[in-house]
């Protein structure tokens, strides 16, 4: 998340009101419910995750041993059981 000083951005009543509150202090303005972008969503990693999982799956099945998973995806034993046991 990039940091916008809010005397570029704001009128400055708004400024001076905000400042009755919070002083040399960062204030997090959520989305609006229907703006808000899940976890990944933007940079494409959840779907990047998603098709590693999915490409997990079909490895295992083919008699592929964790041990081998784990070193060609660079998983834990934790990570590559939950997504093998993930239904």
């Amino acid at each position: 998340m990039k940091y916008i000083n809010a005397n570029e951005i704001l009128p400055v009543r708004l400024v001076e009101e905000l400042q009755k509150y919070v002083q040399a202090g960062y204030i997090y303005i959520p989305a609006k419910a229907k703006q808000h972008k899940s976890w990944g969503e933007l940079s494409g990693y959840r779907k990047e995750l998603e098709d590693r999982n999915k490409r997990i799956i079909p490895d295992y099945k083919q008699s592929i041993s964790k041990e081998n998973l784990l070193d060609f995806y660079y998983l834990s034993v934790y990570a590559i059981r939950k997504i093998i046991n993930k239904k």
